[in-house]
């Protein structure tokens, strides 16, 4: 493919995300154009004040909008402190970035007061923080409003990194989400990382055989080995990228076709057909486009997650501190 035709293909690319795509459930391109005309600069400016920082921000974001989407949909529920909320469950340990959201809240609240919802501030810093990592951008529909329950219990919807492929199914499926949204958007790996306590058990005794899990590469399992050693720190932070960290692109792919995958749940995406043949999709070659499909296909899943039991219209609130309901 030449480059005029790479070039064509990233136009379409950008015509679907940023025409076609003009309301999602109930969501609207340009939500706020007349209301707050500044809402996406400032919350950008946020994103990347933190970020150049710290890059490891961005992930941290990532998973934050993830993480709120799948439980009451994407109303900013995991954002709001108390000992029974959301945001202290344990499937939510070591989530990060509140302090870039209120930030951002902070000075929307100070320019267009009670205009914009923390769901839609959650929904732009994601996409934010994919672009600044070298990935994909596109058009978000807005129009989001918080919820008002949030609740510890419920963030058993969540997957988990033991699930099998089976369990990672039915919890996107549950959020209407398909095989495709799945290992798409698990895709954001690429930029994560992880502690060495939520995989450890798959490098010296794997189901209580006393050995390491097959499905890992013998030279990838020593670097692993070595990075968390049996009693080392749990807490040690790493990369779910081996390859290229800090960058948003295709590699984390290859590495589940490899055996190069920290999580389980991401090694067993090979595992299953109808997931592998995705992986596969994303890993491979095609005619020297490496990673291009993902970076077409990414920003799409992104806008089915984020459009996920969305309130809209009357219903939820514009919170005016995003850690507490109005």
């Amino acid at each position: 493919m030449v480059a005029s035709e790479i070039a064509a293909l990233f136009f379409l690319c950008n015509i679907f995300l940023g025409g076609s795509l003009v309301r999602s459930q109930g969501l609207q391109r340009g939500f706020y154009d007349s209301i707050c005309p500044d809402a996406e600069d400032i919350v950008r400016s946020s994103v990347e004040k933190y970020y150049n920082n710290d890059a490891t921000i961005a992930p941290g974001l990532l998973r934050l909008h993830f993480h709120d989407c799948f439980v009451q949909g994407c109303d900013a529920s995991v954002l709001i402190s108390g000992s029974s909320s959301e945001r202290s469950a344990p499937q939510n340990f070591g989530l990060r970035g509140f302090e870039v959201i209120d930030g951002a809240k902070s000075q929307l609240e100070a320019t267009c007061p009670g205009v914009v919802s923390c769901a839609d501030i959650l929904a732009l810093a994601a996409r934010d923080s994919v672009d600044l990592t070298g990935g994909p951008s596109w058009s978000v529909p807005l129009g989001r409003r918080d919820g008002r329950v949030s609740s510890a219990s419920d963030a058993r919807a969540l997957p988990s990194p033991a699930d099998p492929v089976a369990v990672q199914r039915q919890k996107f499926a549950a959020q209407g989400l398909t095989d495709h949204d799945l290992v798409t958007l698990v895709g954001a790996h690429t930029i994560g990382q992880t502690d060495c306590a939520l995989f450890r058990y798959r490098l010296y005794n794997f189901t209580a055989t006393g050995n390491a899990d097959p499905s890992i590469s013998p030279a990838f399992l020593q670097q692993l080995r070595a990075l968390c050693p049996p009693n080392g720190d749990p807490s040690r932070r790493v990369a779910l990228d081996r390859d290229s960290a800090g960058s948003f692109d295709a590699a984390f792919f290859k590495n589940v076709r490899d055996g190069n995958a920290v999580l389980e749940s991401d090694q067993r995406l090979w595992g299953d057909d109808a997931t592998q043949g995705v992986v596969q999709k994303y890993a491979g070659n095609v005619r020297g486009l490496f990673g291009l499909r993902f970076a077409y296909e990414f920003p799409k899943a992104m806008v089915s997650l984020s459009s996920v039991a969305v309130k809209t219209g009357r219903q939820g609130e514009i919170r005016r501190r995003c850690s507490r309901i109005n």
